[in-house]
């Protein structure tokens, strides 16, 4: 912990860089928190189809083309969440 505060120290930022820096942690911070929603959300939806599946085999086919529909869906949040990561970073 020693050696961070060290290397913290040692460059020191002007108010501009600070800005910046401030800014990309910032962003880091909620992209991690927008990942954590779809990454629930895969689970759940991968959790139900498989046992779905078990409980009824036959329908197997139909459950799992929805499961990926579902999977695509929850992704597309987690993409959303990098945009904005992105955006706010630059």
């Amino acid at each position: 912990m020693e050696a961070l505060s060290y290397l913290i120290a040692a460059v020191p930022l002007d108010a501009a860089e600070q800005k910046t820096a401030n800014a990309a942690i910032g962003a880091g911070f909620a992209y991690g928190l927008a990942a954590i929603g779809p990454g629930i959300g895969i689970g759940y939806v991968v959790g139900k189809a498989i046992e779905a599946m078990a409980r009824q085999p036959e329908a197997a086919g139909m459950v799992r083309t929805t499961m990926f529909l579902g999977i695509a869906f929850t992704e597309a949040l987690a993409l959303i969440g990098f945009v904005v990561f992105i955006l706010l970073g630059l």
